[in-house]
């Protein structure tokens, strides 16, 4: 009855020891996973920085010409809904 109860302890010794390495191991490759998957996220995190980087370098101090941001139309006095008026404002006591 002696040896019954020792070798039923070494068992679930084992056991118990055996569930905790596995557990490690399994804990180690979900940590290297998501490792994996932070360095992909930052790496093209990190080459779209340096595309609009680059980018922005050679377009630096160009003028983009677009319809909507330059108005071309030239005003004339003669024609009444393109005429600019000023506006003087006096002070109010």
């Amino acid at each position: 009855m002696v040896q019954a109860s020792i070798v039923g302890l070494f068992k679930t010794t084992l056991i118990i020891i055996g569930a905790i390495v596995v557990l490690r191991f399994i804990g180690q490759l979900l940590i290297a996973k998501r490792n994996l998957e932070d360095e992909r996220k930052l790496n093209a995190r990190q080459r779209d920085f340096e595309k609009e980087r680059n980018r922005k370098l050679k377009n630096f101090g160009k003028v983009q010409l677009d319809s909507q941001t330059i108005n071309k139309k030239k005003y004339s006095k003669n024609e009444n809904s393109t005429e600019i008026e000023d506006v003087d404002f006096e002070e109010i006591n």
